[in-house]
């Protein structure tokens, strides 16, 4: 597998004692992977890539793997009640379980963050068919949500051992998806900077920007937020926390429907956002509504850019300028019925940051929807 180079890289750290080499995979629990799956292909492009289940040996559940240049989803149901998969669902609906880490020594991976006070969620296995073998292991983190840390450098099969490739008629177009630019997680009132100092401690990343309330507010809302990121830029998690406002932000009407803490968005890389959002509209993919008045000022703030102005405001995608450059973005509306998890599609044109400029605008757009669902 190829390994992630992504726009935004710090250097490596002489002391990196856990060296990530990018996003390997995430994995869904969903209530019903073989739509998923498809939902996923047809809306967004994915091929379809190998499967598990009880053709395959695997008794319990089903998973389905889907592919996008270097973006992989698996996503698993259980077959039966009374278990952990189907308790994860009954609680938070569709939602992200696993944020599977690309390592070259996941038995070192494991030892180095419980040693440090990481709790196990599976130690080191070792996973192998005619194709060589892939070791695993894993780390709890915020809510139920874990980190799997995967070494694949002894495997030349599809994806890991115990799944078949999956052939299948429906081969949509891609998109133009590249892979995983950045995970968010939403954390309870005053957890933000316990789960700061779990990756610090556990992981060694760093804390490479900070968002208060007065950065992330709305006459209604605020969040406060700090973007944790692994000593070589390749993997980064921003961790969201709510704040006081006159009513409910984003992240309680998040951790409300979701019943705890998890991933509140997966932000995509393109490298030509027009091209990919058009076509996710396309198919059927709804993002949140800018208003005109955003874009009759959007280029007195982040000066030129290489795209023309149109388009971008006929698609609804924000810019944003750091002294490294300018980045594209847009959002989502939730991929699901619950308001909770939803994507994040992200040109990155040299600039590193998160579009703090945007932060307003985009507040005041989920605030417009979490009205509609009378959650505000």
């Amino acid at each position: 597998m190829e390994i992630l180079r992504s726009n935004s890289i710090i250097q490596p750290s002489q002391t990196d004692f856990l060296p990530l080499l990018g996003t390997d995979y995430v994995e869904f629990y969903v209530g019903n992977a073989r739509q998923a799956a498809n939902f996923y292909k047809n809306s967004f492009g994915f091929e379809s890539l190998a499967y598990a289940g009880p053709e395959t040996g695997v008794k319990d559940k089903v998973s389905y793997v889907i592919r996008q240049h270097r973006l992989t989803f698996v996503l698993t149901t259980p077959l039966r009640t009374d278990n952990e998969i189907a308790d994860h669902i009954y609680r938070h609906g569709d939602g992200v379980k696993v944020l599977a880490l690309m390592v070259d020594d996941a038995t070192n991976a494991w030892h180095e963050t419980t040693k440090r006070g990481a709790v196990s969620y599976m130690a080191p296995q070792i996973l192998s068919d005619s194709d060589g073998e892939v070791v695993v292991s894993g780390i709890e983190t915020y809510g139920d949500t874990v980190h799997v840390f995967v070494e694949r450098k002894n495997y030349h099969g599809l994806f890991m051992p115990g799944f078949v490739k999956w052939e299948s008629r429906c081969k949509p177009q891609s998109t133009g998806l590249l892979y995983v630019d950045h995970c968010v997680g939403n954390v309870g009132w005053n957890q933000m900077n316990v789960w700061v100092k779990f990756y610090e401690d556990t992981m060694g990343f760093k804390n490479i920007l900070t968002f208060d309330d007065k950065d992330i507010s709305t006459e209604y809302s605020a969040l406060m937020s700090k973007v944790m990121s692994n000593g070589n830029g390749y993997v980064k998690f921003p961790i969201n926390e709510p704040a006081e406002g006159k009513k409910k932000s984003q992240v309680e009407e998040y951790l409300e429907f979701y019943q705890g803490e998890g991933v509140q968005h997966i932000a995509i890389a393109t490298n030509n956002i027009v091209e990919t959002v058009s076509e996710l509209q396309n198919r059927g993919v709804e993002f949140l509504k800018i208003p005109p008045s955003y874009y009759e000022t959007v280029l007195n703030r982040v000066g030129t850019i290489d795209e023309d102005l149109a388009p971008l405001q006929k698609l609804g995608i924000l810019i944003d300028r750091d002294d490294e450059g300018y980045l594209l973005q847009i959002f989502s509306k939730p991929l699901q019925d619950r308001p909770t998890l939803f994507f994040e599609i992200i040109q990155r044109k040299g600039a590193k940051s998160f579009g703090k400029g945007n932060f307003k605008a985009l507040f005041q757009a989920l605030e417009r929807e979490q009205d509609l669902r009378g959650n505000l």
